[in-house]
Formats: structure tokens, C-alpha cells, sequence
């Protein structure tokens, strides 16, 4: 991945122009279109808080990160901005910008609000998939004057479109060079199977916490990996939603989430205080 500079100790972070493309699209409405230099800049310091280069609670100076990068100041300023709109980024009056610290509470609270809102998601847009795919194969059945009995089997079945791209995420994570390209693809792939939930309220919601999502992963992995497990679920939950069972594409989901929270951050026993200290994405 290029480095657009080096620190003095001979060390840059990777400014990446096609992480996640879907996620880019989206935001700007065009497949494929060159990425502004805010967005890669947005880029560039995203995966490095990501992977790790840039640490919870370390400040992040604008003309620092300016020429690191070698851009203008205006650029970065914006690139804070869309960042600490996110989640992964504080804004102080006094001592400016840093890197956001998650503790355990905090990264409970953001799985806990998944987990009420994420399987209902991903189960409408099952059966919103399921239901268009029906009445696309019915009409071009009648429009051939096909018989009901001459329909070929798996007529009515989901769409394949959103799936197909759940599945190149997946493989994006798989071929993924670091936990922060890793966790991005994940949360691409969440994203696809909530996308079409029909209710555009609920997908900005889901979205919001998105980069929470990413950070709390690449921590929780640095303390114990476990990706591969997930790796294993993501497949079962995108098997459910291609198959149209819409109850168990939301059932996979909720147990995945509920999984992943319980292996790395347990609520504490009834009555007892939650953890006071903050993460560290120091390997053990």
C-alpha cells in the first residue's frame, strides 16, 4: 500500500484510495469516480487509527498530519470533522483533536444498540428481497405466457444482487492486509444485509455506528482474535439470507452479535461497577 510520506523516525500510515469502494459510492453517489483528496485523506488517517498507528488518546495535529501526508491543512480539518462525526475522532475546544478511547462500557453500549436493531433489519431485508425476486420472476413468467406448473424451481426465491456484493465483501476480509482493511469489509458486509430493510431512519442509525463498529473490533481483536470464528458466521448469516429464511437470517445475526460482545467485553456482575480504564490496542 503507497505511503504518501515518512514520519522522522522512517515510519508513514498508508493513504488508501480504494478501501471499501461500496462505502464510497454510496457516500458520493458515483461508482468507480476518483476519490477527492479529503477522502483520501479521510482514508489515510481512518486505517490508521484502525490499525493501530495512531493510538486512543493521542492528539492529532492538523499541520502534523498535513505534512505527513503532503496536503494543505483544509483537507485534514474536514477529514477530523467526518471522522469525529463518526465516532472515531474527539473534538476539544482547548487541546483539539485525538484519537477516540472506547471503554468496555461505552463499547457494550454501541453492541447492545446493534443487537435491538440489526437482526429486525437484516430480517426485512430478507423478506424485501424475497418478495421483489417473487415479483420479478412472476412477471416475466407471465409476460412468456408460462404456465404457473412450468415455472422453473426456486421462482419466488431472494434476490441475488445484494448477496452477490455481501460476498465480495467477505472475500475482500478474507484477502484483507491488516485488521483495519479487515474490520472495514466487515462492516461493508453488515451493511449489504441491512441495506434494503426499508426503512431509511433505521439504516442511518445502523450506519452511524459503522467506524464505532470497526474500532471496537481491531481493539477487541488486539486482546484475543477472534475473526476467524466470525469469518465462519458471516458465511452461515449470508447462506440464511440467500435462501430466503428470513427468521433465521435474523436469529444468525443476533447471535453473532450477542457472541462477539460476550467474548470480549461481559457485562458485569449485577450490582458491580463497569470497568473504569480505557482500551489499548497494545498487543498483549
Amino acid at each position: 500500500m503507497p505511503y504518501a510520506s515518512e514520519t522522522a523516525s522512517g515510519r508513514g500510515f498508508p493513504v488508501s484510495t480504494s478501501m471499501i469502494p461500496p462505502a464510497r459510492s454510496f457516500l458520493n453517489g458515483s461508482t468507480g469516480a476518483a476519490p477527492s483528496r479529503t477522502e483520501a485523506v479521510l482514508d489515510a488517517i481512518k486505517h490508521a487509527i484502525l490499525a493501530g498507528e495512531l493510538r486512543p488518546g493521542q492528539g492529532l495535529v492538523e499541520t502534523e498530519l498535513a505534512q505527513l501526508l503532503g496536503v494543505s491543512k483544509t483537507p485534514v480539518r474536514e477529514a477530523l470533522k467526518t471522522l469525529a462525526g463518526a465516532g472515531l475522532v474527539t473534538m476539544s475546544p482547548y487541546r483539539g483533536a485525538a484519537v477516540r478511547a472506547i471503554d468496555p462500557a461505552s463499547a457494550a453500549a454501541i453492541y447492545d444498540l446493534r443487537l435491538l436493531l440489526e437482526p429486525e433489519a437484516v430480517r426485512r431485508a430478507v423478506q424485501a428481497s424475497t418478495a421483489q425476486a417473487g415479483g420479478v420472476q412472476a412477471s416475466t413468467a407471465q409476460a412468456g405466457g408460462v404456465r404457473a406448473g412450468g415455472v422453473q424451481a426456486g421462482a419466488g426465491g431472494p434476490d441475488e444482487g445484494a448477496w452477490t456484493t455481501a460476498q465480495a465483501a467477505l472475500a475482500v476480509s478474507d484477502a484483507a492486509a491488516d485488521q483495519a482493511q479487515r474490520s472495514l469489509a466487515n462492516r461493508e458486509f453488515h451493511r449489504t444485509l441491512y441495506l434494503a430493510c426499508g426503512n431509511s431512519l433505521l439504516v442511518k442509525t445502523l450506519d452511524d455506528l459503522r467506524d464505532q463498529t470497526a474500532l471496537v473490533s481491531v481493539m477487541s481483536w488486539e486482546q484475543g482474535a477472534s475473526w476467524q470464528q466470525e469469518a465462519a458466521e458471516h458465511r452461515a448469516i449470508l447462506a440464511a439470507a440467500r435462501s430466503g429464511a428470513a427468521d433465521e437470517a435474523a436469529a444468525l445475526p443476533h447471535a453473532h452479535i450477542a457472541g462477539f460482545a460476550g467474548r470480549h467485553f461481559p457485562e458485569p456482575a449485577r450490582g458491580a461497577p463497569a470497568p473504569a480504564t480505557e482500551w489499548s490496542t497494545d498487543a498483549d
